[in-house]
This record gives structure tokens, sequence and C-alpha cells, in this order.
């Protein structure tokens, strides 16, 4: 028996009789084929009535092996991880959110724990769709979640079903179409320019000092606790290159940065003037001017300034409006780019906003104008 190959793994074509292939195209007799199937089984085909149907077959089972791979790939893939509970995914998920600071996996691990896990965890992953995500948003609407919470859980539920979804588990994204919680941070308690002067001096030196890198600068809390002398980069400008962890008590990036990131904000004079006068009047260690109070090796901590805030509090000796709290000294930067024209853009870049939208929710009600302004003032240009 004579057999005809093709190209490499395509298989083999032939006639199982007496003839000799020249005279194929001539004989009565079938043609079959011989190939090795995906699974690298041999297989053989009878039945073609002429050479091009016994080839076409061929090619076309040559083609399918060669995809193979490919599709059994994506099959493998929705088998082992669409059979996953959300639990499961969702700890293979974290391990590979390198970039995650730690408090930010602190946050993570505390919203898994407390509101996502006790509702999706045992959940197999290849059931979920947008009806199961509007269920776990209404859920939490049920138990009382707090709107922050409830949008900070749906967007790890959201990066969690994305990742599932390149994987191939899903052939439709199932969070396309749920509507997110609407979180909408309530109005930020703002000290008056006359309220901010007493403030600022009713503590002592350190007090002083990071009120003033706050409300000057728009520093967080961590921000103005690693002050370092070395970052005045120019005489208008500061350089905020990491902040304290409040998690490890260490030396740390900057939120929504990677660890070499930094961002430059403006160094009014007041700012300028108090940081080198408390670094001529107290010193520094490496160029930080805030310490711990009894160990100079250890960076400025929280405690030292939440304790100061509220005996200042208690003393009733300043006014301090209500519902004010330390972060509003950060606040009051705010307020001051934005009542005096500075762009929210720059602000947002400034205050190291992940996002202009978080700027926009929060500093809305500050900036000025209004439509009937507008109006006013665009008649300037027209009748120039």
């Amino acid at each position: 028996m004579a057999t005809k190959s093709l190209a490499h793994g395509m298989g083999t074509f032939y006639k199982d009789c007496e003839h000799a292939p020249s005279r194929w195209s001539k004989c009565p007799h079938e043609y079959k084929i011989r190939y090795r199937s995906a699974a690298g089984k041999q297989t053989e085909e009878a039945g073609f009535s002429t050479q091009e149907n016994s080839i076409a077959r061929l090619t076309t089972v040559y083609q399918e092996k060669k995809a193979a791979p490919r599709n059994q790939s994506k099959a493998e893939r929705i088998q082992k991880y669409g059979a996953m509970q959300f639990r499961e995914y969702t700890a293979e998920w974290k391990a590979g959110q390198r970039d995650l600071a730690e408090s930010s996996l602190r946050t993570l691990e505390s919203l898994l724990e407390h509101h996502i896990l006790p509702t999706l965890g045992s959940r197999r992953m290849s059931t979920f769709d947008h009806k199961v995500v509007d269920g776990f948003i209404r859920t939490m609407e049920r138990n009382g979640a707090g709107l922050a919470t409830q949008s900070n859980a749906f967007d790890k539920v959201k990066s969690v079903l994305l990742d599932a979804y390149r994987l191939g588990i899903y052939t439709e994204n199932p969070v396309l179409g749920v509507k997110p919680p609407q979180y909408d941070p309530e109005r930020a308690v703002i000290p008056s320019p006359a309220q901010l002067r007493d403030i600022r001096t009713a503590g002592d030196d350190r007090f002083l000092l990071i009120a003033d890198l706050m409300s000057g600068c728009g520093m967080r809390n961590g921000e103005a606790f690693a002050v370092n002398l070395n970052n005045l980069v120019a005489g208008d400008v500061y350089r905020i290159t990491e902040q304290v962890n409040q998690t490890t008590k260490t030396y740390g990036r900057l939120k929504h940065r990677k660890p070499t990131d930094y961002r430059d904000v403006p160094l009014p004079t007041r700012v300028r003037e108090t940081i080198e006068w408390y670094a001529d009047k107290h010193g520094t260690v490496d160029g930080y001017l805030l310490r711990h109070p009894t160990d100079p090796t250890k960076p400025f901590l929280a405690y030292n300034l939440q304790n100061q805030w509220q005996r200042i509090k208690r003393a009733g000796e300043v006014d301090i409006p209500d519902g004010m709290v330390i972060y509003s000294l950060r606040h009051f930067f705010a307020s001051n780019c934005l009542s005096n024209g500075i762009p929210i853009t720059d602000v947002a870049e400034w205050m190291g906003h992940k996002s202009l939208d978080i700027t926009f929710k929060i500093y809305r009600h500050l900036m000025p104008g209004s439509i009937g302004k507008a109006a006013k003032i665009l008649d300037v240009g027209l009748a120039a």
C-alpha cells in the first residue's frame, strides 16, 4: 500500500488497493487519510472520493490542531479558575498586588474580612454576573455600610472580577452596567484665616510647624511628619518625597505613588521661614526636623500630634469650628488655592490626589464663580 505525505505534521493520504499512485485518479477505490490527533493518537478516516477532498480534510485537521493549544489553554483556565471560590481567587490576586503600600494592603484586608468575603467568599467565580454584583451592593446597603465603605469595597470586587475577565473566565464583563455606590464626601470643615492664625500657635513648636506645612503646602499628616530640610529645592518649592507610615512607623513612599516618585508643591514664604526657624532652634537628624520625642532615632508619630490637638480643643481657648479635625488644616490649603483662582488641576496635583474627581467632589463648593459671574467676565472680553 502506497501513501503520500503532505507537509510535516499534516498526515498522509492513500488508497488501500493494488493500483499504483499514478493510477489513483482513475482508480474507483476511495481515498483514506491518516494523521495524529491533538492528543497524539494516530487516527484514520475513509470515504473520500477525490484526492482534493482528502487533502482538504487533512488541512482542516491540521489547522484545528494548531489552534488547539490556545483554545485548550483558555479552556483549562476557565475550568481551573471558574471553579474556584471567590475567596481562593482573591487570595491569589492579592498576592500579585505588590505595588500596594502597607497601609493600602491593611485597608484591603479589612474590606475583605468585614464586607466582601462574608457575602461573596464561597461563591464560585464562574457564577458572577452583573446581577450578583448588584446584589452585593444591596447587601452592603442593608447591612448599614457607609457610602465610603461601599464605594471602596465595590472598587476592590471590580478589580478582582476584571482580572478574571481578562483571564477569559467570562465572555462578558461581569461589572458592565452595574451602577456603583455613589460616595459624595461631606463638605470639608475649614477654619477661617483668623481661626487658623490662633490655632497654629495654640500648641508647641512641633504643632506650629505641622500646622504651617499642612495649611501652607497641602501636606497630609504623615507627609508633614517627614519634613526634611534637604527637600527645600527652591526658595518657593518644597519636594515631598516620603511620609511616615503609621502602620509600619517608618518612612515610606507617598500615597498613590511609586517608591521613587515625588511631588513638588508651592512653598509660601511663611512656611519656609517656619521650617528654617525650627531647624535653627531644634536642629535636625539627617535633615529631618521632627523626630520621636523620646527617641531621636525614630520618626515622629501621629499620637504626638493627636494628643496636642485634643488638649487644645479641651482648653477651649481658641475658636475651633464645629467638626474640624487636624486634617482640616490641609483643607485650608485647597480653599486658599481655589478661592484665589488657582486651577483645580494644579491643586489636585499638589495635594497628591489619585484623580481630579476626588478633588472636585471634596472641594467643588469652594470653587469661585457662577454662571452669572461667568457671563460678566465674558462680557468684558466681548466688549473689548
